[in-house]
Order: structure tokens, then sequence, then C-alpha cells
């Protein structure tokens, strides 16, 4: 009886414990449940994700991203992807509720086992104790985060699905060089899809969210094909794949082949940059660096790489004829590793042609260089050497002056007479850009804003504000032909005196050849580029009316009314002058100057396109005999398209006849452009076109400086210009400029300008609007009584006057 008292009391006792224990439990466990975070987040989770940037054509040019994301929906990830993961990671999951209490136990006995050994505890999270980890909580290793982790894994389990669960979980983890999900790391580890992953492939991804730097493959790589090879063993042994397959796998090596890094499209780099900086201004930074937005730009790769060549050329040609300035660096000790020591310099990786080399030995045969060795996917200087030789053939451009023992250089592989060999060279202190433009659309087919990206991100054809010169007068010649004036319409050519205001001295602009040549037609003006005619030009019309139509065709916003910004003396960039010519080209109506063509948000909505047009007959599901649909254009006319047509004229005689012959000698299509030089050569441009591309070169120093005498437009940026339209148009047909309906044509005399019967090199045909021609008699703009009217010159009386010789200036 008192045995039975006894062990009731015991047991009294113990149940009360029991009850306290649990109550205890029960309240501490209730205290972490209060501040436990919202589970629902995750069906709105929308995961940081890397914006794609693709050319024309589709091809990559970059990617944007804090995280390197792609995420995928469950349905694209392929079945072995998923075994690999769920092999390595947590076998069970489609077989638990959240916890794997048979893992819990086994790895609890583990632990006690080796408990004082030195050894790091065993896990057995499940997948879905992960995504809780991941997403809603802290890394922080602590008793009360592993309960709430479990209590959160209970309830997730309870409101998604597994396959929802494993599609975050794959998209979230991150798995080392940077890569968060399965897609992104299958990219950056193999350079392929994930679709393209084999199963060792897709068994080291599986391998590495455990410790994705104890498995980098550069630095760990036995630790990494061990892993690996645990992880084909769990596939086989869950019956994923069979041993033979398991084997075989285990066979390969690891064959990581780590994709290129951005930009992707060979030349971009500068394009890309400034889609970069306008995505950065439309969506701010967060959406372009997590909304994982897609967007199309107007590159054309093929354009791109031409652009990128005929500025390279034109730059390194004009820098050579100045003479060597010295190496890169000079190293007084070489040491017993060259290779070690002309790897401590940093190459331009965006001038792939080029490598650096240091100079091991220099003689009367040339030099004898030693090239920088490349670097190993891991990061680190390959164990390959390499010599090569620069025979005195490839570096006479250098004259007198030649690298020696210890000057890191750059080099380039060439053939010559003495087979493979290398040619020296050297990074171009003058600069340049280069846009091409869809002159019907502002698309922005190819841009290069400098010899190389790698040595300065600033871009010159958007960022450099300069001179245009010359090149801006077709501006002011469309102003006066849209405003009453013909192209045979005569303005003198003789000196003028501008009195600017008090305290300044009195203005007389002179011409390139400081000679004056009488009373001239506009098209004389302009194909001979007068500069005295221009001024006298803009006077007559008033600069009011001159910066109104800068305006319009966009190359100033605001020009400042003083007659020497006729000459091209206020600042703008490249992009505003293509723009500009764009509009001559297309007929004076206004395009809208753009790099994107459209712009999707990582669900695949359009929220940006640049072509407005309206084709409401181009959403019809079917063809049903209706006519061809119509695109509407409610873009602004900017000029008469007449106008436009006579000043499309008055440029192709430039380039016939005028300052930029070099072009005719060298392309025999239908070409039209202007040169433009500032004054003391500090800046050199050249605008031109086909009738469908336009086309802008400018070449000068970052810090102006004079160039050199002779360092025109017409011999510095039309060459450059020439070679990429060569290549350019080299398959496409000569196509003629298109003539607008009702333009008249009449042959005139090209230096009076007035109608003649006569035919010969001095007669042309001339393009005037209905209404217009040449007139019997003229007056001379510039050419006034002493009461200031304009005096009306008969050339059958007074033919000294005409051809400029009969004294009046």
């Amino acid at each position: 009886m008192i045995l039975v008292r006894f062990v009731g009391y015991l047991f009294g006792i113990g149940a009360v414990l029991f009850l306290v224990v649990a109550t205890g439990i029960a309240w501490y466990v209730s205290g972490l449940t209060q501040d436990l975070p919202d589970y629902d987040v995750l069906a709105k989770y929308e995961p940081p994700v890397m914006t794609r940037i693709h050319a024309a054509d589709g091809q990559l040019i970059a990617e944007y991203a804090r995280e390197r994301r792609l995420y995928l929906p469950i349905q694209a990830i392929p079945d072995r992807i998923k075994a690999a993961f769920i092999s390595a990671e947590d076998k069970n999951f489609y077989h638990h509720s959240g916890l794997d209490y048979y893992a819990i136990f086994r790895a609890m006995v583990q632990n006690v086992q080796s408990y004082g050994s030195g050894v790091r505890p065993v896990g057995a999270s499940t997948i879905t104790q992960q995504v809780a980890k991941n997403f809603l909580l802290t890394n922080e290793q602590s008793i009360d985060r592993k309960i709430k982790e479990a209590i959160l894994s209970l309830r997730i389990e309870a409101a998604y699905k597994k396959d929802k669960i494993l599609e975050l979980y794959l998209n979230e983890i991150f798995l080392g060089l940077g890569a968060y999900g399965v897609a992104a790391a299958s990219l950056e580890y193999f350079d392929k899809s994930v679709h393209e992953l084999t199963l060792a492939e897709a068994a080291y991804l599986a391998a590495l969210p455990k410790a994705p730097n104890n498995y980098n493959p550069f630095r760990h790589p036995d630790r990494a094909l061990e892993r690996r090879n645990w992880v084909i063993d769990r596939m086989v042994e869950n019956g994923f794949v069979t041993a033979a397959e398991g084997e075989a796998a285990k066979a390969e090596p690891l064959g990581v082949n780590r994709r290129v890094t951005a930009p992707h499209l060979f030349a971009a780099d500068y394009f890309a940059e400034e889609v970069r900086r306008q995505l950065a201004e439309m969506f701010g930074e967060k959406a372009l660096y997590e909304g994982g937005l897609s967007v199309r730009t107007s590159l054309d790769p093929t354009l791109q790489v031409y652009a990128r060549k005929a500025l390279m050329n034109g730059l390194i040609k004009f820098d050579r004829a100045r003479g060597y300035r010295g190496p890169v660096k000079h190293f007084e000790e070489i040491g017993e590793d060259w290779g070690k020591t002309v790897g401590e310099v940093e190459a331009l990786s965006d001038v792939v042609e080029w490598r650096l080399a240091i100079v091991l030995e220099s003689s009367g045969n040339g030099l004898k260089v030693g090239l920088q060795p490349g670097q190993t996917p891991g990061g680190g200087l390959d164990d390959a050497r390499e010599t090569a030789t620069v025979p005195p053939s490839q570096m006479k451009w250098a004259g007198k002056r030649r690298p020696k023992v210890g000057d890191v250089i750059y080099v380039r592989k060439v053939e010559d007479a003495e087979g493979d060999v290398y040619a020296l060279e050297q990074v171009p202190e003058i600069e340049g850009a280069i846009v091409a433009m869809d002159p019907h659309t502002g698309r922005v087919l190819a841009m290069v804003g400098g010899f190389s990206f790698a040595e300065s991100e600033f871009n010159r054809a958007t960022q450099a504000y300069r001179q245009p010169g010359s090149s801006f007068k077709p501006f002011v010649y469309s102003a006066a032909l849209d405003n009453g004036y013909t192209p045979s319409s005569v303005v003198m050519d003789a000196p003028i005196e501008i009195d600017p205001g008090p305290g300044q001295e009195i203005w007389r602009p002179s011409n390139y050849s400081n000679e004056f040549y009488g009373p001239s037609t506009l098209r004389t003006g302009i194909e001979r580029s007068r500069n005295v005619m221009t001024v006298r030009l803009a006077q007559d019309m008033g600069m009011p009316l001159v910066a109104e139509y800068a305006r319009r065709f966009g190359v100033y916003d605001d020009l400042p009314q003083y007659l020497p910004m006729s000459l091209g003396a206020g600042e703008t960039t490249v992009l505003r002058m293509v723009t500009g010519y764009s509009i001559i080209d297309n007929g004076g109506r206004s395009i809208s100057p753009t790099l994107i063509d459209r712009i999707q948000n990582r669900f695949g909505e359009t929220v940006f396109r640049h072509d407005k047009r309206i084709c409401e007959a181009c959403e019809a599901a079917e063809w049903q005999g209706q006519d061809e649909p119509t695109i509407i254009d409610d873009s602004d006319q900017v000029l008469d398209p007449m106008t436009a047509y006579q000043m499309v004229s008055m440029l192709e005689g430039v380039v016939q006849r005028g300052t930029a012959t070099i072009v005719s000698r060298s392309i025999d299509k239908p070409l039209a452009g202007k040169t433009g030089t500032t004054n003391d050569y500090h800046d050199a441009w050249f605008m031109g076109f086909s009738p469908d591309l336009v086309v802008g070169v400018f070449v000068g120093y970052d810090k102006p400086r004079n160039l050199g005498r002779g360092s025109t437009g017409g011999h510095l940026a039309a060459p450059i210009w020439v070679d990429f339209m060569k290549d350019a148009l080299k398959d496409k047909p000569a196509i003629p400029f298109r003539v607008p309906p009702g333009m008249n044509f009449i042959p005139i005399d090209r230096k009076t300008g007035l109608h003649t019967n006569a035919s010969g090199p001095g007669v042309l045909l001339e393009a005037f609007k209905p209404g217009t021609g040449p007139p019997d008699t003229y007056s001379v703009i510039g050419y006034t009584d002493s009461l200031g009217n304009p005096l009306t010159v008969d050339p059958d009386v007074d033919r000294a006057v005409v051809s400029g010789t009969g004294g009046l200036y």
C-alpha cells in the first residue's frame, strides 16, 4: 500500500513537472511565433533579376545586376536539375511535411557521437527550411532561429505546393561566382542554358549550395570533383539515373567553362554604357539592377564593328604620323620571370587585336619581346611564356626613337615577308567618335565614343560638346531655302566687318583660303564652304531665324544670336548633329534619336516603345483581301520636303565638286555631306549620308589643341567616314536620293546661277520649287548702294561684277 502511494506520489510530481515544462515550452514557442515574418510574402516574391540588353538581331550586348539571377518557373527547369538538387539537399522532399524527422534523428545521433572531436555538426535542414531561412530569416546560428525555421517550414508546406517551394529554392540559392539560382549559375560555370547541361554538370551545380567557396573549381578542383561525384552517387542511390550513367558521369572532368564577361557583344562598350545610363534615368537604379528588364536596342552588330574599325584605324594613322611617344611602362630590372613582370601591367581589355609585351632584347634586327601571358579561368597568370620578334619594318613609323630593353609596349600580330611577326603599336592621344543612324526612324545603328572604352568611358558621341564648325552651315542654308532664297541666290563673297558692340574688337571673318571670290551662288557657298558668304546670309536673314531652325533640327536648344554662331561656333554633340542631318535626309520630317527600340518588364509587358507611329490595320488577325496596312506618321515637318531635297542636292555637290571630293572618288554611289573644321584646327568633322544611312565623325583632342596645319574635316574626318561607308554600303544597291513630287529642274550656269541653254561642265540642273527659278537679273546679297538698298546686276551689262573681277570688294 505504501509502495502504491509512493508510486502515485512520484507520478503526480512527474505529471506536474511535465505540465510545467510543456507549459513553459508552449509559452516559449508562442513567444517566438508572435514576431514570425509573414510567409505570405512568398506568394508575391519578386527576386532581384538581372536586366539584359540585346542588339536589334537579338544578340546579347550586356547584363546589369547586383545579384546575377535569371528567374525560371518550375516548368522550365529540367528534371535532371531537380533530381540533382533533391538528391544532394533533401532526398525526401516530396514525402515530408517540411521537416524530415528521420534526418533530424540521424543528425542528432551523429552529432552526439562526434561531440568533442572537433568535427563540424551535421545539419538536417530540408529544402523547405532553407527557403524559410533564405527568404524570411537571417543566417544567425541559434536555437531560436532553428525553431522559427521549423515553424515557418510547416506553415509554408501547408500553404504552398511542393513545386512552388522548389521553384523558389532553385531560383534564390547562391551558387558562387556571383550567380544566384540555377539559370544564372549554368551560364556562369558552363556558358550554357540549364537545358544543355549534362548529368555531370547538373550534379556539380547541386554540389555548390553547401559551400560554394569550398568547392570553387579553380581554387579547390579536387574538392569540387569529389563533391560532384558524391552527388552523382546519391542520384544513382535515389533511382534518378542508372549506375552506368553515374559511372560515365563521374569519369568526366569538371569541364567548367566560364562565360565571357560583359559586355558580351564585341565593340559595343560605348553603346551599352549609353543604354545603361538612359535606363537609369528612365526607371531608376533599382529597376535597372534588380527589375529584370529586357531591352531590345537599335544596335546593328555588323555596322558597330565597321564603325569601331574605321575610327580606330583613322586615329592610329593620325597618331603614328606624329611619332612614337614612349612605352606604356618601363622596368629597370625585368627579373627572372619576365612574364610575371609584364603581367603586372593592365592591358586595354577591349583592344583585342593588341597584346602587351616587354622588350627583352634590342638590336639592328629589331626587338625580341616577351608577350604578356594570358589569364587562367581562376584569375591567375598562365604558366606559358611566349616570345616574338618586332622587325625594323614593323616600327618604321617610330623614327629614331625606338623602344629599349625593359619597356612595356603594345604589339600586334601581322604577316610580312619574314612570316608571322609583330608590329609596334601605341594608344593614340587623339580621340574621336562616330555615330550611324537610320534617318527615317532615328534609330542609332552604331556608336563608338572613343578609341578604347577600357581606357576612357567618356563617350565623345554623346557627352563631348564641341564646335561643329562648317558642318553647321547646312542648317543656316536650310533656313534660307525655307524662307524665300533659292540655290541660285547670289551672295557677295567679299571682306566684311562686324561690330560686336562697345569695347569689343571688330570681327572680320575670312575664308579658309584667306581669299575672296565675289558674287557666288548659295550652292557654291556650301560646296566651297565659304565663311564670309555664310555670315552675310545669316546677317541678311537675321540670327533669330537661324537660332529657331537650329532648335528645330535639335542641334542647339538655345543658340546665342550672334553672327559667329552661323559658322558653328556653338558647342554640340555628334549625336545631335547626326539627328539634324537625318531630318534633312528624311525629307524634312523630324525624328527622335534613340538607342532603344523596346523595353519589357520581368513579366513580358512592354513598358516603352520608341516607334509611336500608328498602324491600326496591323492588328488584323488574318488577311481577308484587305489593302496593305498604312502606317500613320504624325511627326513634325521641320522643313518643307522640297527645301530638304534642295539641301540634299547642294550637299551632293560638296562631295562631287567641293571640300569632300574624297567621298566621290572613293565610293561610286549617291552620297552627300559636309566637312567641318574649327578655328586653329581644334576639331575636325564630317557629316554625311546616303538615302538611308546618316553617319557623323568627329576627331579632336579631349583637351582641345591644334591638330596641325591641314587637319581639316575633309582630310582627317572624311577618310574615316569613307572607310566606314565602304563597308556599310558594299552590299547595298546604288539608290538615288528621293525627289519630292513637283520639284522643277532647270539648267543654270554654276557660276552665276542664271538660266542657260548651254551645256558643259559649267552647267547643272538645279532644283527649284514650283513658282521659283533662276532670275534674268538678280540682286547680290551684301552688295548695296550708298543708302543700303540692294543693287540689281544685269549679267549682260556688267559681266565683270558677275565674274567677281569688277573690283567691288
